[in-house]
């Protein structure tokens, strides 16, 4: 790190060209870089606003500076002006917001001559409360010349309950987030009826984030509100934007249920980045079974955040997790004092959890330019405008393309130059891409995968539309296919009563309240200091077992805290201030078992399947781990009860006369099935719109219900996300990579660049490196694969018809629709998704002749909302 202050350019902020190379004076240093790529800068296109477009609005435009829109601008803002749906998809910093504001500010405009002055309503809807208030202070400053005619204003949790009425009987656009649309807005749609019946435009921001289950759970959503608003003669046009994806229109007419056009191509000018793949060097450290250890991204992008903040580059570090984002400020902040005291002040960490007025205090703070460096979660990856970034750091990759580009994106946004640099984890995904820079660089964004007609989804839903308005036979076809074969299951089970006029809700409850459509797993565990009463912050649930475990580290806002009580009853964890030398990471334990195989294909005597499992996890333990080293320190056992996820899962099976083509020995056989399952979780994020979070896998040589060795990789969420399933369809160039991943790699026995995984509950052990991929090799034997794998192949239409099994659970096991077991019984119960990972009791003894490790003798890798251990993903 550098000590003193480096030269500053004339205007006081180096080039990003400068700023990597002062990064990287010095031999090593250089070695950390494994490719850089230089996007050249892009020139604009012009166009004109549509005739439909009122001139007060676009006088309104050119005082707030552009005088004329680009060409993608002006294309989506006519679709919408004459009220067609329609997704606009181009990169960071595009003007996809103007886009969606000329017409919706058009139509609000329209509706003020009304004589209520509310003849016209528009929603915004966006995925965080952090881009609804910068959007909210964006329209405020576009649409001030045009005086009171729009009433714009932030429905939120957030909103004191004083405003809300005001915002419910006046407000012309109001801003919120699905998860309030459905908890608040639909169930209590008669007190919106006046807003509701006039609703023109809703727009959805950053709606490439809507994936997997919670995209699934916002398509329900907005087909509730279209319900409702027909309830009152509105038909509203839906107006999407979203990062640069794969097919987005068929992606947004999938959220939305209508069809939607698409504007794709970027006419907006673009600075040139300058974006470098950098890979951590090794330690002189040794871990488990001796494989060498590399220098944590953790700790590399802190020392990135240092130098940057010396020179004077405005950054931001984009990190995998709330603990991690809250470490990298920390380590800045300290070394940042050796240089300089006034300069640990202008760094800071930012992520779900906090206080409002803490979100509000740094949001004003990046806006204003008092903070220099940023560690933040993906809380800030969506459209937050943070203008004037000069470098953005991953560290780690971000779990998809898309994200990557949409993080990259965040710096240069007002046409300047940008440095971009991904700082490779020590795990099998980041070392293979800061080797493969092509599968980055030369690859297209992937497709939204999202599921509405998953029945863990549909069935909470079908009960809060009743609840709002009872369900009729012709309101089954906006939900789905699905929705007349759960309608019995959900009569049988009390939850909705047949009346003449359709399916009533029964319950005194809300039925908005059996889900929890950020997949968090029931309410939030509240932080709270012993000494003094005082609440730091939230945690979602599904993360408590493994963040806020008795025992466990806790940072927030710099400081550190030990937890010294977890109360799931009452939904509290008690902290005390402490500066422990270590981290902590919880473990668990897998059980998984099958409970049906909806699709299947053969690989010569190997077979692939894609179905239905049961996964059994209980954090069992947690790891405590030096800082920055990552040095295992000790392990403490932990009490807390199971958690049962019925989900999609992909597993393949091998025969004993394949494994002695591949001369694997029965007392090699658990250490390579183990190697191959914590190498293909690695490698799937390239394949599937998905990250390590959402994933899990357990390995078992001799599995109850296959009666063969067996590797299970599964969604780690109720009635799956599609991440599995895009395996299955994957499956041969997806294991192809993960072979070469293991086979590529320099170490000897196995490291966490390819086998070993920093989740593994068995301690790594057993893993066999040689003999994994051997295995791998037998497994792909019956039929050529690709060198290269081909991260671009087009996903499958979703299969909603397998999901029937999900819903009848195979014949086995409790009723799925029976408290915690099934679409409304799990929602209602809690059950989510395990969390970090971990140690397996597989099930099964083992092929016959291998020495047996322990009792079931599984190995797992858990998946769901809190995969690492260390934090949450932010939605």
């Amino acid at each position: 790190m550098a000590q003193d202050h480096l030269p500053q350019s004339a205007h006081g902020r180096p080039s990003p060209r400068t700023a990597l190379e002062r990064l990287t004076r010095g031999a090593d240093r250089a070695a950390r870089i494994t490719h850089t790529e230089h996007l050249p800068p892009r020139v604009g296109r012009h166009a004109s606003w549509p005739d439909m477009i009122r001139n007060e609005v676009v006088d309104a435009i050119r005082a707030a500076g552009i005088d004329r829109p680009w060409e993608h601008q002006a294309l989506a803002a006519a679709h919408a002006a004459r009220g067609e749906s329609v997704v606009v998809a181009t990169g960071t910093a595009s003007g996809k917001s103007l886009a969606y504001l000329a017409p919706v500010l058009s139509a609000l405009l329209d509706g003020s001559e009304a004589p209520n002055g509310r003849g016209a309503t528009a929603l915004y809807l966006a995925p965080t409360k952090a881009l609804a208030a910068d959007q909210r202070r964006a329209v405020s400053r576009l649409a001030a010349p045009l005086g009171t005619a729009i009433r714009s204003a932030v429905y939120d949790g957030d909103t004191p309950v004083e405003e809300r009425e005001w915002v419910r009987q006046y407000a012309t656009y109001v801003l919120t987030n699905p998860d309030m649309l459905h908890r608040g807005i639909l169930p209590g749609h008669a007190r919106w009826a006046s807003f509701l019946r006039r609703l023109r435009y809703v727009v959805i921001d950053e709606c490439h984030s809507y994936r997997g289950v919670f995209g699934s759970h916002v398509a329900q959503v907005l087909r509730r509100l279209r319900r409702i608003c027909a309830r009152y003669g509105a038909e509203p046009v839906f107006v999407l934007a979203s990062a640069t994806a794969a097919d987005p229109g068929r992606a947004a007419s999938r959220l939305t249920g209508v069809p939607v056009a698409e504007v794709t191509e970027d006419t907006s000018p673009r600075g040139g980045l300058d974006f470098a793949l950098w890979e951590p060097p090794l330690t002189e450290l040794s871990g488990e079974h001796g494989a060498p250890v590399r220098r944590t991204a953790t700790a590399e992008a802190a020392e990135l955040l240092t130098d940057l903040v010396v020179q004077g580059v405005r950054s931001v570090a984009f990190v995998r997790s709330r603990r991690g984002a809250e470490l990298v400020a920390l380590i800045a902040q300290e070394r940042l004092a050796e240089v300089d005291s006034s300069l640990p002040g202008r760094v800071a960490a930012y992520r779900g959890g906090y206080l409002a007025d803490e979100r509000r205090a740094l949001e004003r703070d990046l806006h204003s330019g008092r903070l220099l460096g940023l560690a933040s979660t993906s809380a800030l990856e969506l459209g937050v405008d943070i203008s004037g970034l000069d470098a953005v750091l991953l560290a780690g990759y971000p779990g998809t393309r898309a994200s990557l580009w949409q993080q990259a994106g965040r710096a240069g946004r007002t046409g300047q130059g940008a440095l971009a640099i991904m700082v490779g984890r020590d795990d099998p995904l980041d070392t293979y891409l800061v080797h493969h820079p092509e599968a980055i660089f030369e690859q297209p964004v992937e497709t939204t995968v999202l599921d509405p007609d998953n029945p863990y989804v549909l069935a909470p839903h079908l009960c809060a539309a009743a609840a709002e308005l009872p369900l009729t036979e012709a309101d089954l076809d906006l939900f789905g296919p699905e929705a007349p074969s759960l309608l019995p299951q959900l009569e049988k089970r009390g939850l909705l009563r047949r009346r003449a006029a359709g399916w009533y809700w029964t319950r005194r409850e809300r039925a908005a309240d059996l889900t929890d459509i950020r997949g968090e797993g029931g309410r939030p565990v509240q932080v709270v200091e012993t000494a003094t009463g005082r609440l730091l912050g939230t945690v979602d649930a599904s993360s408590a077992h493994t963040a806020v475990h008795d025992g466990a580290v806790h940072l927030h806002q710099g400081r550190t805290y030990l937890v010294t009580r977890l109360d799931l009853e009452d939904g509290v964890a008690l902290v005390e201030p402490a500066d422990p030398a270590y981290s902590t990471m919880a473990r668990d334990t897998t059980d998984i078992r099958v409970l049906s195989s909806d699709l299947e294909e053969p690989w010569g005597e190997a077979r692939i399947h894609f179905g239905s499992v049961e996964v059994t996890h209980q954090v069992v333990s947690y790891l405590r781990r030096r800082l920055l080293t990552g040095e295992v320190l000790g392990e403490s056992k932990l009490d807390l009860p199971p958690r049962t996820l019925r989900t999609r899962a992909v597993w393949w099976t091998v025969t004993d006369a394949q494994l002695d083509a591949a001369r694997i020995h029965p007392e090699e056989l658990p250490g390579a099935l183990h190697a191959a399952e914590h190498a293909a979780i690695g490698l799937l994020p390239l394949f599937a719109t998905c990250d390590r979070w959402d994933i899990g896998g357990v390995s078992i040589p001799l599995h109850a219900d296959t009666g063969l060795p067996t590797v299970f990789v599964y969604d780690g969420h109720p009635g799956g996300a599609g991440f599995a399933e895009r395996a299955f369809h994957t499956a041969r160039t997806w294991l192809t990579a993960t072979r070469e991943a293991i086979a590529s790699c320099e170490c000897e026995f196995g490291c966490p660049s390819c086998v070993q995984s920093p989740k593994c509950g068995n301690g790594n052990d057993p893993l066999d490196k040689a003999a994994a991929v051997r295995l791998l090799d037998c497994l792909l034997a019956p039929a050529a694969t690709p060198h290269i794998p081909d991260p671009s192949r087009p996903m499958p239409a979703e299969a909603t018809a397998a999901a029937d099994a999900a819903v009848d659970g195979a014949g086995s096991g409790p009723s799925p629709l029976g408290t915690g077991a099934g679409p409304v019984g799990a929602a209602a119960a809690g059950a989510t998704g395990g969390a970090g990972g971990r140690a397996g009791p597989g099930g099964g003894a083992r092929r016959k002749g291998a020495v047996r490790k322990r009792s079931g003798g599984g190995n797992s890798d858990g998946g769901g909302a809190a995969g690492d251990g260390d934090g949450v993903r932010e939605g």
